[in-house]
């Protein structure tokens, strides 16, 4: 099975890569062709930085959003969102203004305000991993976490704690999204990249 990842100038792409072979995919694409999504049968979207500029960097590849509608919504194919990656498929973001995400899951990534003013923004560093309801994909461990915005809404499978609840996942049907790094989380995501690559929704 083919899977695109998917090359949008806004991703870690060289360390997903890595740990995708890693956890044993061998026919991946780092495509930023709409074409090559078509085509795929896997779907990795990462993303590192503002959720605004991701947004924008996603809809400026010429017909990849509509590739991923096609293949994801309704073709139905598994995708992974990671990070800003998983960000991007809420509908809105209110990082520097508020921005229109792909609108897959119901719900607005706001900007993280922990119940503790100690404790600090960006969340960083390892954390726990606790699902909330059953899904194949995600179970409990330590993942390692990197943003200053959480996603707040819908189809939450899992939350982390940082003085105060933190969305750690979400999923739907063949969709699911990791706020925190599986290709920095050592053995707890590389497991979490096998079991996506063997993953039939």
């Amino acid at each position: 099975m083919t899977l695109a990842l998917i090359d949008y100038g806004a991703g870690n792409l060289h360390s997903v890569a890595n740990a995708l072979k890693a956890a044993g995919c061998t026919d991946m694409l780092i495509t930023a062709d709409a074409d090559a999504v078509m085509n795929a049968d896997r779907i990795v979207l990462p993303g590192v930085g503002a959720f605004a500029a991701c947004a924008s960097a996603l809809r400026a590849v010429p017909g990849m959003v509509e590739a991923l509608e096609q293949r994801v919504q309704r073709e139905a194919v598994p995708f992974l969102g990671i990070c800003v990656g998983m960000q991007l498929m809420a509908e809105t973001g209110e990082e520097h203004g508020t921005h229109a995400g792909l609108g897959w899951v119901r719900g607005t990534v706001r900007h993280l305000t922990p119940d503790d003013a100690s404790a600090k923004v960006p969340h960083m560093g390892w954390n726990d991993v606790v699902p909330s309801r059953d899904h194949p994909l995600i179970v409990p461990g330590e993942a390692y976490f990197l943003h200053s915005y959480a996603f707040e809404g819908a189809d939450v499978i899992a939350g982390t704690n940082h003085a105060g609840p933190v969305t750690a996942a979400i999923g739907r049907d063949n969709l699911l999204g990791v706020q925190f790094h599986p290709e920095k989380s050592q053995r707890y995501g590389l497991d979490l990249l096998t079991r996506f690559l063997s993953w039939m929704p």
